[in-house]
């Protein structure tokens, strides 16, 4: 039998070809992800590295939350919910969103596992192939390749430091074309912590509303905003409300990332179109994860300013740790937990005869010799940044600071 199999298998064009699909070859797999994966194999063969990549809060699930998913399992619901999500959940989503000037009702709310997977749901159900998605550079890493999976091109619009790595309005109308569908934006931004005001938002709003461009808005980092800024949800805008695809989520503001419970809001067809594609691949998120989030969004916000303002104190930490080195040049993020600092002094830099060439470069030298970890600008579409977090304590700042200092003076 096993002769046989093995002459078979062999035999020219009746064998099995052992190669992924053209599809899956077309879409990179997320950085991040790889270099938390690293950091977590380092650590278990007994390397101390400090992991300034993950976005990630550090703080534990809040009390109230997880006692809500205990109270969840113990009366039995454990069971398939409705693909959409319960409705008490999404009546408790749509009241948030109302909060911050939308007009929203449970039925146009589509609870998922987790923001990505909203944001995937939401470019399926609004482009078809070969329609163009307008994507700000520096970009959240998935963004790419979610478009490109959905079967959009992600057209990319470069931004620069000194507007700190915000849209400018004459740039996005000139970049519209007739194959535009979509305008991606994210603010608070990941990577780069930055913050549109409300008038900024109001000026790209006009002009997506003037083209008929829809807008995703990933406002997952909404809440952790800093220095009092006033900025505003796009649901406050009603004029943009139909072509508007918000999605938000539990993961940042709650420290809520393991439970994987996110949202889309949209006006019917989009969210009934979402619906679909949710019901033939996961169907609904976890059950026990939604009444924890039911739970998230009953606490008082005032629960959550402990974490807010530590997360304040960390960003002033480390901005004037990076602004005191020489060559590095970062700006003070209003939002997230990010700094974005450009290394760009650094590229072309040599350490033992080997050539920092990009920041994939850049972020290696730091792990190995810094025993620090961070993310690569490349991932983002900014290949003279790295990407800090500093979602960690801070004494693993400091500690993380000294070192990163240490080793960039080591570069010739």
């Amino acid at each position: 039998m096993k002769n046989s199999f093995h002459e078979s298998s062999q035999a020219g064009s009746s064998a099995v070809h052992l190669e992924a699909s053209a599809y899956s070859r077309r879409i990179a797999g997320s950085v991040t992800l790889a270099i938390t994966a690293k950091v977590a194999e380092l650590k278990r063969k007994g390397i101390e590295v400090i992991s300034l990549g993950a976005g990630e809060p550090d703080f534990p699930t809040p009390d109230e939350i997880c006692d809500a998913a205990i109270q969840a399992v113990r009366k039995g619901y454990t069971k398939y919910t409705p693909n959409a999500g319960i409705y008490e959940l999404r009546e408790s989503i749509a009241r948030y969103l109302n909060r911050l000037g939308g007009d929203y009702t449970p039925e146009e709310i589509l609870v998922s596992n987790g923001a990505k997977q909203s944001i995937v749901n939401a470019l399926f159900a609004a482009l078809d192939p070969g329609q163009e998605v307008l994507l700000p550079v520096p970009y959240w890493t998935s963004y790419p390749e979610q478009i490109k999976m959905a079967g959009g091109i992600p057209v990319f619009l470069n931004t620069s430091d000194d507007r700190h790595y915000k849209l400018d309005p004459d740039q996005l109308r000139s970049a519209i074309t007739p194959k535009s569908r979509l305008l991606i934006l994210n603010s608070p931004s990941n990577p780069t912590g930055s913050v549109y005001s409300r008038d900024e938002l109001e000026e790209l709003v006009r002009i997506c509303k003037e083209h008929q461009l829809l807008i995703l808005s990933d406002e997952i980092y909404l809440e952790l905003i800093y220095d009092s800024l006033e900025t505003c949800s796009l649901a406050a805008f009603a004029d943009i409300r139909p072509q508007l695809l918000l999605v938000n989520g539990f993961s940042k503001s709650h420290a809520m990332t393991g439970w994987r419970v996110g949202y889309l809001a949209a006006k019917t067809p989009f969210i009934e179109a979402a619906k679909k594609i949710q019901s033939h691949t996961t169907s609904n998120a976890s059950s026990i994860s939604q009444y924890a989030a039911l739970a998230a969004y009953q606490m008082a916000p005032q629960a959550l300013e402990p974490m807010w303002e530590k997360f304040k104190e960390r960003r002033d930490f480390v901005v004037s740790r990076l602004q005191d080195m020489p060559g590095v040049q970062t700006f003070r993020p209003q939002g997230a937990f990010y700094v974005f600092p450009n290394m760009g002094t650094f590229i072309g830099t040599r350490h033992n005869g080997i050539e920092i060439t990009n920041s994939v470069d850049l972020a290696n030298f730091l792990l190995e010799e810094a025993k620090v970890a961070v993310v690569p600008g490349d991932a983002f579409g900014a290949p003279q940044n790295i990407r800090i977090s500093y979602a960690t304590s801070m004494e693993n700042l400091e500690k993380a600071m000294n070192q990163i200092e240490s080793a960039l003076n080591k570069l010739e």
